[in-house]
C-alpha cells in the first residue's frame, strides 16, 4: 500500500540470469515513498507451495590453478548450483569481480562460452576492513570460479562454494564394487540437486534454467527415489496446469516466462500425466492424480482434435528424440519419425489416464477404447518396421506391437550392429536398458551401462565430468567442445538411468496394485563384471534395501523388507515377510 518507504539499495544491479553488482560503500537512506499501490486484489497470492530453496551445502577450495592464459582459477571439484561467499581485507573502493565456469578447455584454460548470454556477473566493491559477503538473490551453475579482479593475494581459505537447493529429504542410494558406477551415481545425484531449485530446471548456468517438461517427465523415477519429491513436483505441477491452454494444450515448459511461444511437443507435454501418474506409484498419493485428472482428459482432447491422422498423432512440430545420435554432426534430431514417438506417448498418456481415472473413480470407458484403437492404428501404420533404436524402444516400452521378442530381438541385433553402442536422446535412453533387460538382453543392458569409450554414461567421467551433461559429446575424444549455442555439463536428463539401477540391478520395484512401497517386488539381476552392488530407499513404511555379492561361486542376496514382499531370484519365486532374508 502507499505506506511503504522505498531506499536505494547496495545491489546497483541483481539477475537470475545475469548476476550481481554489489557496492558495500552504499548506506541505503529510506526517505521515498513508494508509489507501489495495486488495484489487484490481494486475494491472488497464494502461499508457497514448494519446498524452501536453502543453502545446503558448503564447498572448500579443492585446487588454485594459475592457467596456461594466466589465468587464477579456483576448483571447487564439484559441479553445483549455488554462489561464492569469500572474506577479505580491503580498501574502500577496492573491486572483486569473478566468472563462473563448469569445464576448462583442452589447453587447461577458463571455459564459459556455453552460458551464452547469461553474463553471470560477480562484482563487489568493497569497504573499509575486514568483510565477508555472498549473494543471495541470484544463484550460479559452476565448478571454477575466475578471478577477475582481488585485491590482495589469494588464500583458498578466503572462499567457499555454497549450495543451493530445495529442501529434499534425501531417500535413495546406490553403491557398488565399480568405482565408475558410483561417480555416475554421484553424478545423478548432483544433477538433480543442480536442478531441483524451486522448479526443475534444464540447468542451472546459460540463459535457460527453466521448467523443461521432457526433462522433468524422463527423470521424475529417479528423482522420486533419490529425494521424497512429493510436495515439489505437487507445486511444479501445478505450475504447468496453471499453463495449460484453454484447448488443452500443453506448453514445453513451466512457468512460461521465455520471450518466445512454447512449442507443444510430444514427450514434453506428456509430463502433465506421466510425472503425477510416477508419484503415485512412489507415493501413493490419490490427491495428486485427482489435481491433475482433468488436465491429463484436456491434453489427450487437444491431441484426439489436432491429429491429421485418427488414432493417431500426425503433424505438429515436436522434438522427438531430441539430441539422438546418428543426424548431421551439430544437429538437435536424428532419424526416428516424429508421428512414431508422437504416437507412441498418446498411447501412454491415454493409458495413464484410463489407470488414473479407475483409481479416483472417474467414466473413462470412451478412453479404454480410445487406447484399444491407437494401439491397432499404430501397429497397422507401422508394421514393426523400426528404424532407429529409439523407435523399437517405443513399441516394446508402450506394448505398441504383438510381436515383442520380435521387435526386441532386432534391437539388439541393430545395438550389435552399431558397435553395442547407445544412440538414443531424450526419448529413448530412459527406457532402452528396461526394455532390453525385459526381453532377455540384461547381458547386452549392462555392457551398455559400463561402456566407457563415447557415447556412453561412463564417458563423461573420463573427462572429469561430476555431474551429468547434456550431450553424450559435450566434450569430444579430443578434447573439443561440442558447439556453444546448447552445451550444459549439468543437465539431468540423461540420469534416468538410475531408476534402471534401482529397478533391474537392484531389483527393487513398486507394485502397482499396491503404490507407495505398501507393497515391493524384488527382481535383482547381477552381472558377472560387477562384483557387489547396493541399493536403498526409505519410504513411507521403512527401509527398503537390496544387495547382493559374488562368493564362492555363487550369488548372495540380501533383502530388507518393511512390509510383505515378493522376489524372483533367479527365476525362483519367494514370499517376503518383514524383515531381513539372505538368499
Amino acid at each position: 500500500d502507499e505506506s511503504w518507504f522505498v531506499a536505494e539499495s547496495n545491489m546497483q544491479f541483481c539477475h537470475l540470469y545475469d548476476g550481481i553488482i554489489y557496492d558495500a560503500t552504499h548506506t541505503p537512506v529510506f526517505d521515498t515513498l513508494a508509489k507501489i499501490a495495486s488495484d489487484n486484489s490481494q486475494d491472488l497470492l497464494i502461499p508457497q507451495e514448494g519446498e524452501t530453496v536453502k543453502e545446503q551445502e558448503r564447498l572448500c577450495v579443492k585446487e588454485v590453478i594459475i592457467t596456461p592464459k594466466g589465468e587464477t582459477v579456483l576448483d571447487f571439484g564439484q559441479n553445483m548450483t549455488g554462489y561464492l561467499e569469500f572474506s577479505v581485507d580491503a580498501h574502500e573502493g577496492d573491486e572483486l569481480s569473478f566468472s563462473f565456469g563448469e569445464i576448462l578447455d583442452k589447453d587447461g584454460n577458463f571455459y564459459n562460452a556455453n552460458y551464452r548470454s547469461a553474463k553471470a556477473l560477480y562484482k563487489y566493491i568493497c569497504k573499509e576492513g575486514k568483510q565477508t559477503y555472498k549473494p543471495n538473490l541470484t544463484f550460479y551453475g559452476f565448478r571454477y570460479v575466475r578471478v577477475d579482479s582481488y585485491p590482495t593475494d589469494i588464500d583458498p581459505n578466503n572462499f567457499t562454494a555454497i549450495v543451493v537447493h530445495s529442501e529434499m529429504k534425501r531417500t535413495g542410494y546406490i553403491e557398488s564394487s565399480d568405482p565408475l558406477l558410483n561417480q555416475l551415481f554421484s553424478n545423478i545425484v548432483w544433477g538433480q540437486k543442480g536442478n531441483f531449485l524451486d522448479i526443475p530446471t534444464d540447468c542451472p548456468q546459460r540463459d535457460e534454467r527453466l521448467g523443461w517438461t521432457g526433462d522433468a517427465q524422463v527423470f521424475v523415477k529417479t528423482a522420486s527415489y533419490n529425494y521424497d519429491v512429493l510436495k515439489f513436483f505437487k507445486k511444479w505441477l501445478n505450475d504447468l496446469k496453471a499453463e495449460q491452454y484453454k484447448n488443452g494444450a500443453v506448453p514445453d515448459f513451466a512457468p512460461s516466462i521465455y520471450p518466445r511461444k512454447p512449442r507443444i511437443s510430444t514427450a514434453w507435454a506428456d509430463a502433465i500425466a506421466i510425472c503425477p501418474w510416477q508419484c503415485y506409484l512412489t507415493y501413493g498419493d490419490t490427491e495428486i492424480l485427482e489435481n491433475l485428472f482433468d488436465s491429463i482428459r484436456k491434453w489427450v482432447d487437444y491431441i484426439t482434435k489436432s491429429s491429421t491422422k485418427p488414432n493417431l498423432w500426425f503433424g505438429g512440430k515436436h522434438y522427438a528424440d531430441w539430441l539422438e545420435l546418428g543426424g548431421k554432426y551439430g544437429a538437435f534430431k536424428g532419424p526416428t519419425r516424429d508421428n512414431l514417438v508422437a504416437s507412441a506417448y498418446y498411447a501412454n498418456t491415454v493409458n495413464i489416464l484410463v489407470k488414473a481415472g479407475k483409481i479416483i473413480g472417474r467414466d473413462v470407458s470412451k478412453y479404454e477404447t480410445l487406447h484399444k484403437n491407437i494401439r491397432t492404428a499404430f501397429i497397422a501404420e507401422f508394421h514393426d518396421d523400426f528404424k532407429t533404436q529409439t523407435e523399437h524402444i517405443m513399441a516394446l516400452q508402450f506394448e505398441l506391437t504383438d510381436k515383442p521378442q520380435e521387435v526386441a530381438d532386432s534391437l539388439a541385433s541393430l545395438i550389435h550392429k552399431q558397435g553395442d553402442m547407445i544412440q538414443t536422446g531424450f526419448v529413448g535412453t530412459p527406457y532402452i536398458l528396461h526394455v532390453l533387460s525385459r526381453y532377455g538382453y540384461t547381458e547386452l543392458a549392462y555392457t551398455l551401462l559400463l561402456r566407457k569409450e563415447y557415447p556412453s554414461w561412463l564417458y563423461p567421467i573420463s573427462k572429469g565430468a561430476t555431474t551429468i551433461w547434456e550431450h553424450w559429446d559435450g566434450i569430444k575424444p579430443n578434447g573439443d567442445i561440442w558447439p556453444v549455442s546448447m552445451n550444459s555439463y549439468n543437465h539431468y536428463a540423461y540420469g534416468a538411468v538410475g531408476d534402471w539401477m534401482y529397478g533391474v540391478v537392484a531389483g527393487i520395484n513398486t507394485v502397482e496394485e499396491a503404490p507407495g512401497f505398501a507393497k515391493v517386488h524384488f527382481s535383482p539381476i547381477p552381472d558377472d563384471r560387477i562384483d557387489w552392488f547396493k541399493a536403498e530407499i526409505q519410504t513411507a513404511y521403512g527401509r527398503v534395501s537390496s544387495r547382493w555379492w559374488h562368493e564362492d561361486g555363487k550369488v548372495h542376496y540380501e533383502i530388507i523388507t518393511p512390509v510383505d514382499s515378493t522376489a524372483v531370484i533367479e527365476d525362483k519365486e519367494y514370499n517376503l515377510s518383514p524383515g531381513k532374508h539372505i538368499i
